[in-house]
């Protein structure tokens, strides 16, 4: 089953993109001893936070993945990009920001990562995520603001 404006090969793509996710996060626990939370990552890099990994490598990380994502794209012929408007994505990351400082972690840390350690804060915090992101859909949806094509 496919989702109007989707193509055949999403679901798998996404099925991969998973795998490739969990097993980046399990190699990073395992292998470094830290949790792959992006948003204490960037807090590292940018300097707001002095636990952690270090400055270098939490660059590394974040510039890996966009990196990653054009690799990607390139490989598989590329991608079509849709972006809202500069002043939207600049409250939303501020928005986004925000909540992850609120929520002590992101959707990686809290949703990979502490979920998969049955952590109870990460459940609750994933269950939220979950709740708003469907809420949020709904919203806009009602408003004609259609977010699925």
């Amino acid at each position: 089953m496919t989702l109007p404006g989707f193509p055949e090969a999403a679901p798998m793509a996404g099925l991969g993109g998973g795998v490739l996710i969990g097993l980046a996060a399990a190699l990073m626990l395992l292998g470094a001893g830290r949790i792959a939370g992006v948003s204490g990552i960037a807090a590292r890099a940018t300097g707001l936070s002095d636990s952690g990994m270090s400055r270098s490598s939490a660059w590394m990380f974040l510039v890996g993945l966009p990196l990653g994502a054009a690799i990607v794209a390139f490989a598989s012929g590329g991608l079509e990009a849709q972006f809202a408007d500069p002043i939207v994505l600049a409250i939303a990351g501020l928005l986004v920001g925000i909540g992850t400082r609120l929520g002590s972690g992101c959707t990686s840390g809290h949703g990979v990562c502490g979920v998969s350690r049955l952590s109870q804060r990460s459940v609750v915090a994933t269950i939220t995520f979950m709740i708003a992101g469907i809420a949020t859909v709904a919203i806009m949806n009602s408003m004609g603001l259609e977010v699925l094509k």
